[in-house]
């Protein structure tokens, strides 16, 4: 049942403030009832049956002339059944509890009933008497309660836009850091957040700055050191592959040497890549379908019959080409070491026309459900018991390429057998990159 619960900061605050509102308005209604009304109402039943046996007793005793004065003193009426119609009896309302109460002061059954014509009019009929008695009650003239009507509901409304800005307010500060934190998710790593708002919430959005602080920090040494690896040992490399050439070519140790030293220069070239992957530069609108056929076409160590192309025409996309090739080659490379043809590429177009997308299945035996996503992380391989080959950097590559350009990637097993990875990407990234820092 914890679903029917509001779930944001906001909503929270709204409710409990709601429900404080409701429960002084509860509290007032009870206390206005107990204070107010039921005194009023006995006060007025009381009042209301005095006259009514004041004019019994002058109706069953009095002289005419006596009967004339009260009349003019009190404006009591005592009307017959036809002429109590005639004045309005039949739009009046019937009050049972104020009948009840009359019928308790009076000690006889008594039918009550409050109307309004020119003015607020008490009818009063008892068991003992067949007329009625047209009691007017000028001072409960209910034109006076309009203006009390509206200002209640005029402090009503103040209080709900007072509570919702006082709510706005206080999550404002939340919403700016959870947008912040998730931006810090996906690898953007966002300015430093104003420290504003209630002092548990400055302490975190300072902690939250210290932390996003030494994450970039620790990015940032991370690809200097990949970066220096990679420069510092393809000096060594380049000497040894000299050497292992200049060495008779019948040896069967120079082709390990250079397979050898082609496959570190292949890690190197990943780590480099896995370095730079945060680099929002170079990003032109081409189309995804030509860097697939570039891609496909450069493969020097995969037979083309091995690919099935099913490309869907799609528009031009603001993208980094290099990158989205590198994305493309790591996805083939990926599915050729650990799957089994045929490879299937597909691309396509959302029907808004703002996202691309593009599918890399093989059909191999996958992987486990629960390492679908850990595969994307670095140095991690999708089944180690596979194969021990690789940085296990291709799939984090591809990852770190597709979140920047604000992308999302998804693998799952594939009916059939195989693993599939499919990339969606906006068609227009830094669009929604600067969307964002206006927000």
């Amino acid at each position: 049942m914890t679903w029917l619960l509001p779930q944001t900061a906001f909503a929270r605050t709204m409710s409990l403030i709601a429900a404080v509102l409701v429960l002084n308005l509860a509290l007032t209604y009870l206390l206005l009832v107990m204070y107010v009304v039921k005194p009023g109402v006995h006060q007025l039943s009381t009042l209301v049956a005095r006259h009514v046996t004041v004019a019994q007793f002058i109706d069953r005793e009095g002289t005419d002339g006596g009967k004339i004065l009260y009349r003019q003193i009190s404006g009591v009426e005592n009307l017959t059944q036809a002429e109590a119609e005639r004045e309005g009896l039949l739009s009046a309302t019937h009050y049972q509890f104020l009948s009840e109460l009359l019928s308790e002061a009076l000690g006889e059954p008594v039918e009550l009933r409050l109307g309004n014509m020119d003015r607020l009019y008490v009818w009063v009929r008892t068991e003992s008497h067949p007329d009625w008695f047209r009691i007017p009650l000028a001072q409960l003239d209910d034109g006076r309660f309009s203006p009390l009507i509206l200002f209640l509901i005029l402090i009503g409304l103040f209080s709900v836009v007072s509570a919702a800005w006082f709510a706005r307010s206080l999550n404002r500060p939340l919403l700016s850091l959870q947008e912040a934190a998730d931006r810090l998710g996906h690898g953007y790593h966002p300015s430093a957040l104003p420290e504003r708002g209630a002092s548990e919430l400055v302490a975190v959005t300072r902690a939250f700055n210290r932390m996003a602080r030494s994450m970039g920090q620790m990015e940032s040494d991370r690809a200097l050191l990949l970066a220096g690896i990679s420069h510092d040992l393809r000096t060594p490399l380049t000497r040894i592959r000299l050497a292992a050439e200049m060495m008779d070519p019948d040896d069967p140790l120079v082709e390990g040497i250079i397979s050898d030293i082609e496959d570190m220069n292949g890690i190197l070239a990943q780590f480099s890549d896995f370095a730079r992957a945060r680099e929002r530069a170079g990003f032109d609108f081409v189309n995804l379908n030509d860097l697939v056929h570039e891609v496909v076409s450069s493969s020097q160590y995969l037979n083309p019959d091995w690919i099935q192309l099913r490309l869907e025409e799609l528009p031009d996309a603001e993208l980094q080409p290099v990158a989205i090739k590198r994305v493309i080659s790591n996805l083939i490379t990926n599915a050729k070491r650990y799957g089994s043809e045929p490879i299937e590429i597909t691309t396509g177009v959302t029907r808004d026309q703002e996202f691309i997308w593009l599918s890399v299945r093989d059909h191999g035996s996958g992987i486990p459900e629960d390492k679908l996503e850990e595969m994307f992380e670095p140095f991690t391989r999708g089944n180690v018991a596979r194969s021990e080959e690789g940085s296990g950097l291709g799939l984090a590559i591809v990852k770190r390429f597709a979140e920047m350009h604000r992308g999302i990637i998804q693998a799952r097993n594939a009916p059939g057998g195989g693993l599939e990875i499919t990339i969606t990407l906006p068609r227009y990234p830094n669009a929604m990159e600067l969307r964002d820092l206006d927000h």
